[in-house]
């Protein structure tokens, strides 16, 4: 299976630019096959959904929802999801199930991962979400979790390249996955091992802040980050494959795609500009640097970051940076998609 292009058309109902890509479809993938799918990912940070019809060789996204609900807020310290977290996720829920129903989806999977995983009241706010918006959403483990990310972005490997090192930064955990890759693009990639790391985009913030953000914080963040990781490069020798030219990596996340965005000086973010790319280690670098001097308050105003990333983007910053320096493969493909387009795969597989 191969996927649809995806360029601007239709775009995401969002709070906050960075987070609004959009879709079409190219001509040789128009012919529809009748049934509406959906693909729901409830994270730590955001909420996402898309809607697709099937095509001969793919999907065509038709409707798409993008909103940042912070449900993991504050989780690293209670326990909990707060009250408040939990009624931003239902409103944003309700909108979902709103688009379902208008769209009348006919096959759907509906996926929660790290902070539903965590959260002691997890089982009290499921069952308020099937209450009020109708969702049965399943709470996934962090190998299917690697598993999507990796289905969803696989179609942007380079089959000349024999590994792969895949992430996901997201908003309470990163996913790693280290991959054989296919040879052809329509064949899935083998998927050799994955690690789920308990440090996300939300959890680094809470615990190190990120609004004020020192060069001793995120220094900390970044050891942190790096000796967490240093038992999967023990166990798979990552660096010496790296050494031998064999390892390509790509990046699914807001983190990549923001700092990609940033790194082009793009008026607004324009996911059709970014989905694919790649970006080196040096502009990573620079990047990451120019962030770190700014402000709050300048973080906030910049176009690829807005107000509700301007205190996440240094922790995801730092993320990032740990495995660059442990994997100096020396630049990265970046993938604004992941999750939501693994599951529409999956449903298209098994219609």
């Amino acid at each position: 299976m191969v996927p649809a292009d995806l360029s601007p058309e239709l775009s995401e109902d969002t709070g906050s630019p960075p987070s609004a890509p959009a879709y079409t479809v190219s001509a040789e993938s128009r012919r529809e096959q009748g049934e509406v799918y959906a693909a729901l990912d409830l994270g730590t940070n955001n909420c996402r959904l898309l809607v697709a019809r099937g095509a001969r060789r793919g999907f065509r996204v038709i409707d798409a929802f993008s909103r940042i609900v912070r449900l993991g807020e504050g989780l690293a310290a209670s326990g909990k999801l707060s009250d408040a977290a939990m009624d931003r996720t239902i409103e944003a829920l309700r909108v979902c199930a709103t688009k379902v129903s208008n769209r009348k989806v006919t096959r759907a999977r509906y996926i929660a991962t790290e902070a539903c995983r965590r959260a002691a009241n997890c089982g009290e706010f499921m069952e308020r979400v099937r209450h009020e918006t109708g969702f049965d959403i399943e709470i996934i483990p962090t190998e299917e979790e690697a598993r999507l990310v990796v289905a969803g972005c696989a179609p942007l490997l380079e089959s000349r390249i024999p590994h792969a090192l895949v992430f996901d930064i997201g908003g309470g955990s990163t996913e790693l996955a280290w991959l054989r890759t296919p040879r052809h693009p329509r064949a899935p990639a083998h998927v050799v091992s994955s690690m789920s790391l308990p440090y996300g985009v939300v959890t680094l913030s809470d615990r190190h802040g990120g609004r004020d953000v020192t060069p001793a914080s995120y220094a900390a963040m970044v050891a942190e980050v790096k000796e967490a990781i240093l038992p999967f490069e023990a166990q798979h020798g990552i660096k010496s494959r790296v050494a031998r030219g064999e390892v390509q990596m790509l990046g699914s996340s807001g983190t990549v795609t923001t700092l990609a965005g940033v790194y082009r000086n793009l008026p607004r973010y324009n996911r059709a500009l970014i989905d694919g790319t790649h970006l080196s280690f040096e502009a990573i670098r620079e990047v990451i640097g120019r962030l770190a001097s700014m402000t709050y308050e300048e973080r906030a105003s910049h176009p690829c970051i807005g107000g509700e990333r301007a205190d996440l983007v240094l922790a995801g910053c730092a993320i990032l940076q740990a495995i660059c320096e442990l994997w100096t493969v020396g630049g990265l493909r970046v993938a604004d998609r992941g999750i939501r387009e693994g599951i529409l795969f999956g449903l298209l597989d098994h219609r």
